[in-house]
């Protein structure tokens, strides 16, 4: 798999917000959200230079068309080829594996867009390796139970991912996951309809046991949005629905954070916070 980078830190979004997770943010993405493709592609090239520790906002965001820049583009535009030993290795120098393996640690699957086809191959390609890996080893693995004193255990191990809700998730890999988390995107990431909403996509997320839908809101008005686009259409319920300030750094935190929650006791969805960014800002891989 393509790795852009991997690291041990707290879930910052969605019901999980708090947990301890280890990310892993594959590369590549098909949206650039505040930013322009000719822009994505000067990026690609590398003609123009990112800073991952800075802030630093898209075309589309300082022209006005997207109110916020997606944080992790100067991250996962670029990666190395990891084998499957790769992660583990990685977590057990860390002294995390069990862990991992216990649940106490979530792995969250993010980007980019880790839903892309290859992607969604490479996760499924781990998680069959992982298994014989710990068959192997004389481990309990992911999808391996045994009878020990008439009683089935197993590795608790437990997967979210992080998607934009643009590509259908395979069958095996909807029967890994234990939490999707579809931050699907609105207008105000300066993205096209046509590129952001694929409604077999979304439905087949609301298939899981365990999903919720995302969105960075910064107006009134982007609620009106999430309704008329995705919970009137999809009949998505209202307790599954978690909006979240438009933050990109600390600046107006508060302000934005109390924003959300003032609509949130007018129209029921979930107040949602961005506890990375109040912890550490702009910086990724913390």
């Amino acid at each position: 798999m393509i790795i852009s980078e991997d690291f041990y830190s707290i879930q910052g979004e969605s019901v999980t917000v708090g947990v301890p997770a280890y990310f892993v943010r594959l590369a590549n993405c098909n949206l650039y959200c505040g930013a322009s493709r000719k822009e994505m592609n000067s990026i690609i090239k590398e003609e123009l230079k990112v800073d991952p520790n800075q802030q630093w906002h898209g075309s589309l965001h300082k022209e006005g068309l997207a109110t916020w820049t997606c944080d992790s583009i100067p991250v996962w535009f670029k990666g190395i080829e990891r084998d499957n030993q790769y992660l583990i290795d990685r977590w057990k120098e860390q002294g995390i594996y069990e862990d991992i393996r216990s649940g106490l640690i979530h792995i969250i699957w993010t980007g980019g867009e880790p839903t892309m086809p290859k992607s969604q191959e490479a996760i499924i390609n781990f998680y069959n390796y992982w298994l014989s890996y710990q068959l192997e080893n004389k481990e309990i693995g992911y999808f391996y139970a045994e009878m020990e004193n008439g009683k089935i255990t197993k590795n608790q191990s437990i997967a979210e991912i992080e998607t934009n809700g643009t590509f259908v998730i395979k069958e095996k890999l909807f029967n890994i996951l234990d939490q999707i988390n579809c931050s699907v995107k609105l207008s105000n990431s300066g993205m096209d309809q046509k590129q952001r909403i694929k409604p077999e996509a979304i439905k087949r997320i609301m298939e899981h046991y365990n999903y919720w839908f995302k969105f960075v809101i910064s107006k009134e008005e982007d609620w009106d949005e999430i309704l008329r686009d995705f919970v009137e259409p999809f009949n998505i319920p209202l307790h599954r629905v978690i909006c979240m300030p438009a933050l990109d750094n600390r600046d107006n935190f508060h302000e934005r954070t109390n924003f959300v929650c003032e609509m949130a006791k007018k129209h029921k969805f979930i107040a949602g916070t961005r506890l990375h960014i109040s912890s550490w800002g702009s910086v990724t891989g913390v």
